[in-house]
């Protein structure tokens, strides 16, 4: 049995601003991180965090910084990628010490965390909202999976690989969708792709494979498939979530708050 947290979009920034003049998107992850040490009383099989990108708001270093600081409570070893927000090369030194970037190049890497290959890719286009896995990122893919054969994976990158019926975040989605969909549906083991960048829990298939995006620990963009629906966030805090392999996947969100119970029905 392997257990894997997925945290997404914390969006730090140095300390002082608040994103957009509301979000104290430091403290709504400081917050998360309690949560995630009550739940490890219970499920203290958690291997790792891994966090899907928007790390930091700014691309800053102090960022990067701040972020590692809080999450250093969890005292569990944590692997990133890219999302719109970052900034590569200063996300590349702020995380070199992890040992799973290489030193130039796309920000993708592997790692086998117990049962589960954990593939992190980088659809980082700085300057744009919108993302696309390069050349590159897409050999790396095809021949990672090639190596893994047909054992367990959970594969993350930032930006769905799906429509999500939000018109202002599908307009800045992935640009390249078909050709990621085309090498995943040549693989013949289990493989859970995750995401974040949409702040909101959605399920998708794809190709026969469930792909599955994580809130947000700051904020949230509300569900309005309309042409019209206002372009902006809702200040509502969310959690994260828990990803087990025990013969096959199994996922669910954890909650940003711990509600009164059990009661007996």
């Amino acid at each position: 049995m392997t257990t894997i947290l997925q945290i997404s979009d914390t969006h730090i920034l140095p300390e002082g601003p608040l994103v957009s003049n509301v979000l104290d998107t430091a403290s709504s992850l400081e917050k998360l991180i309690i949560r995630i040490n009550q739940l490890r009383v219970k499920h203290n099989d958690i291997e790792c965090i891994l966090v899907s990108g928007d790390i930091s708001e700014d691309g800053s270093s102090d960022s990067y910084q701040r972020f590692k600081s809080i999450m250093s409570l969890l005292e569990l070893p944590v692997y990133v990628i890219p999302g719109n927000h970052d900034v590569r090369e200063n996300m590349r030194d702020a995380f070199m010490a992890e040992n799973i970037f290489t030193k130039t190049g796309p920000l993708n890497w592997h790692k086998k965390i117990g049962h589960i290959n954990l593939i992190g890719l980088d659809t980082l286009v700085e300057g744009q909202g919108g993302g696309y896995l390069m050349p590159e990122s897409l050999e790396y893919l095809e021949k990672t999976l090639n190596n893994i054969k047909s054992e367990p994976t959970m594969l993350a990158l930032h930006h769905p690989p799906f429509e999500t019926g939000i018109q202002f975040m599908d307009s800045i989605g992935l640009k390249n969708t078909n050709e990621f969909k085309t090498i995943i549906s040549n693989f013949n083991g289990e493989l859970r792709v995750v995401c974040g960048h949409i702040h909101c829990m959605m399920v998708a298939n794809l190709n026969n494979h469930i792909a599955i995006s994580s809130p947000s620990p700051c904020s949230s963009f509300e569900y309005d498939t309309r042409s019209s629906a206002p372009v902006g966030f809702i200040n509502e805090v969310d959690g994260c979530l828990l990803h087990r392999w025990n013969n096959g996947f199994k996922s669910v969100r954890i909650g940003p708050l711990v509600g009164s119970g059990p009661f007996p029905f």
